[in-house]
């Protein structure tokens, strides 16, 4: 199983052991991945409020180079997914926008027009759909029964009919995961709400609260750390748990975990290996690995 991948900008920078712990995995599993080369920023939902049009070209542009690649498109954060997705739903519901924008492509240069034969998705999706790949690789205890705080986030879920990939209101995959982990998912109130981390510089006291009631709730359920498939809702619960804590007035305190961390230990990687240490929350106590 081959992938393009298209790692975002966060991976090269504040979130680098996402980007690390995930080619550990992925090498584990067999998921071969080639990096999307000379990608760009995806706009991280923020682009297409200045000009739609060049965020529809910028992303268009991703697209098509894993296209001349010949391969599907592999992202781990969930805002890549949206603004990718969105602009291949865009465009391949409407001709006369692809003609547009591949205008624009050609008008800059760019060798390869968008044609709309690669797919994209993101890691958890690929696991979701492959349990397989987890068959051997994974400890005969897994997660030991840890109790995880499933966070999706909200970019992974909605618009429904864009993201494609179960129930916005009620998904249940990451969940899934976790059993097949070997860990026990706690549902809590806060899973499926934004934290709030496109925001931070423009409403910055409800982003910390917003921050401290997704913890609370995950400390409330009895959950012992909190996961999630985006690196942006990492960043943003792990960095600010401190100062979410000080918005609400209380006390909890939780580690953070990427995706592909919480697989990691599944499979026996130590702390260490996942980068764990990296982590503002990784100064907690971590029962695994």
């Amino acid at each position: 199983m081959k992938f393009a991948l298209f790692p975002g900008c966060v991976l090269d920078g504040a979130a680098a052991e996402a980007r690390t712990s995930l080619l550990k995995v992925c090498g584990r599993l067999g998921i071969e991945l080639e990096e999307i080369k000379n990608w760009t920023c995806c706009g991280a939902s923020h682009a297409q409020g200045v000009n739609d049009l060049a965020a529809l070209a910028i992303n268009a542009r991703n697209i098509s180079i894993a296209e001349h690649m010949g391969l599907d498109i592999m992202t781990v954060c969930n805002t890549c997914t949206l603004q990718l997705r969105t602009a291949k739903y865009r465009l391949d519901h409407d001709a006369k926008l692809k003609e547009k924008v591949n205008g624009i492509l050609q008008e800059a240069g760019h060798p390869y027009a968008y044609k709309g034969t690669s797919k994209i998705t993101h890691f958890l999706w690929v696991l979701d759909e492959h349990p397989e790949l987890l068959e051997g690789n994974i400890l005969p205890e897994g997660l030991n029964g840890a109790r995880v705080a499933c966070y999706y986030g909200c970019h992974i879920l909605r618009p429904e009919e864009v993201m494609d990939h179960g129930s916005d209101r009620y998904p249940e995959y990451f969940e899934r995961l976790v059993r097949r982990l070997g860990g026990q998912p706690v549902w809590f109130d806060a899973n499926r709400l934004c934290c709030g981390f496109h925001a931070q510089f423009g409403a910055e006291d409800d982003v910390m609260k917003r921050t401290g009631q997704i913890v609370k709730s995950a400390g409330k359920a009895r959950a012992e750390l909190i996961a999630t498939p985006c690196p942006l809702c990492q960043m943003q619960l792990d960095m600010y748990e401190p100062e979410g804590r000080d918005a609400i007035g209380d006390t909890t305190q939780m580690p953070i975990l990427h995706l592909q961390q919480l697989v990691g230990l599944a499979m026996g990687m130590s702390k260490a290996d996942i980068g764990f240490d990296r982590h503002v929350s990784g100064k907690l106590q971590l029962k695994l690995g």
